[in-house]
């Protein structure tokens, strides 16, 4: 490797942001820093430089970065960043697979970022909610009186879903289920000690709403040769029937 493939120099926020699309990356596709090393041929050494570090480098070893990441140059650099996911052309011969409830529940993991939809002032809305997992629990928290708290007391809707623009395939998860305002206090410390993050978009919402789920239904598309599956899966899904 030359200096010019992966030389490294100080750089602004936009080489930290790289890192961290490049550690995000390998961790959702479960490999080691070895193993993606290996792909791009590059040393682990380095390739934990431009994860930690401000780095800036060079155009060669992007592409084989973003080669061995099953991913695009543009993903990584956050070129896509301000696009909704889906921008990218449909993959040849795709698969639409039916999830079973326990892969449903292995793509929701522990925690995410999901879509709960709900009824306010006679009109239906949807809300994007920092979720937590626990048990047979989806819940959130929010301000009183906001948007997403309206779901207390109804039958409400979420989803969460993942997108691969690079390859033209994805997941989505629905959930459905009664949702309540979460007052045991022996819940919430549950929900508090289960939960991965606070709220994005800041303080003040601690109030818990939880979803529990009456029936749980996903879909995977797939397409046929693109490298690669979902992260935390194993199963496969079983085709959908044409309709």
């Amino acid at each position: 490797m030359t200096d010019r493939d992966t030389g490294a120099r100080p750089h602004p926020a936009q080489s930290e942001d790289f890192g961290r699309r490049v550690r995000l990356r390998r961790q959702q596709l479960g490999l080691s820093r070895e193993q993606v090393a290996d792909r791009a041929a590059a040393a682990p050494g380095y390739l934990q430089y431009v994860e930690e570090q401000s780095a800036e480098p060079g155009i060669g070893f992007m592409l084989r970065l973003a080669s061995a990441l099953e991913t695009t140059v543009a993903e990584l650099t956050g070129g896509t960043a301000e696009l909704p996911a889906g921008f990218g052309k449909a993959g040849g011969h795709p698969e639409v697979l039916v999830l079973s409830p326990e892969e449903c529940r292995e793509r929701l993991a522990t925690h995410g970022v999901g879509r709960v939809a709900v009824t306010v002032d006679g009109a239906p809305a949807v809300f994007p909610v920092n979720y937590t997992v626990a048990d047979d629990l989806i819940a959130y928290r929010t301000a009183p009186g906001s948007g997403p708290a309206m779901a207390a007391g109804h039958e409400v809707a979420l989803e969460a879903d993942h997108i691969d623009d690079a390859f033209a395939q994805g997941w989505s998860v629905l959930v459905v289920g009664a949702a309540h305002v979460v007052t045991d206090p022996d819940e919430t410390s549950a929900l508090e000690e289960a939960a991965y993050t606070v709220p994005w978009v800041g303080d003040g919402r601690q109030q818990w709403i939880a979803i529990r789920s009456a029936r749980i239904t996903g879909r995977r598309i797939r397409v046929q040769g693109a490298p690669g599956q979902p992260p935390g899966t194993s199963g496969a899904g079983r085709r959908e029937s044409a309709v």
